[in-house]
This record gives structure tokens, C-alpha cells and sequence, in this order.
């Protein structure tokens, strides 16, 4: 597994500003954290899919090539900084 934090540069205001992923060995999302501009955050795994937040469909592609973007600040996370991000926060109301 690999570990990330992406901050996306954006003016979006319902958009994420932040996201916390990890990444299986086949490069797809195996769960996720959103955080919103306005403190809001959000959490997803494959069980826990809601219309404001899921998993990629697609490989993530590397960091490198997310860091390359212009709007992406993309870092390789240990796991205990992400799980520290998991176990503080809610899940999609309903779930």
C-alpha cells in the first residue's frame, strides 16, 4: 500500500481542497478522505460509496505524475498519518 495527500488549487467552494488515499498495489483507490474548504470531511471505502464521495474508477497513476499537474501538490504520506485522518472522520450521512 501507498499513502497520499493531494491538495487541490481550486476556487471550487463545494469542492474538496484536500484529499488523503490509499493506494493498493494496483494502483487504485482503496479508501479516501475528502476535506472542504469550509472544515467539512468526508471518508469512502469500496462499501461506503456515496453521491459526494467515492473511490477512483480509474489507476491513480503515480505521484509524479499527479505532482506534475499544475493544480495538484501531491506527497507520499506514511500510514499512520493517514489512518490518523481515517479514524477522525465521519462517514457519509447515511452510512
Amino acid at each position: 500500500m501507498e499513502y497520499w495527500k493531494v491538495d487541490w488549487l481550486h476556487e471550487f467552494q463545494s469542492e474538496p481542497i484536500r484529499f488523503y488515499s490509499e493506494i493498493g498495489e494496483d494502483g487504485y483507490e482503496v479508501r479516501k478522505v475528502q476535506l472542504y474548504r469550509d472544515g467539512r470531511k468526508l471518508k469512502t471505502d469500496a462499501l461506503h460509496e456515496s453521491g459526494e464521495i467515492g473511490l477512483s474508477e480509474i489507476p491513480v497513476g503515480s505521484i509524479e505524475d499527479v505532482s506534475s499537474q499544475p493544480e495538484f501538490s501531491a506527497c507520499v504520506i506514511s500510514r499512520e498519518e493517514f489512518e490518523r485522518e481515517w479514524q477522525h472522520t465521519p462517514w457519509p450521512p447515511g452510512h
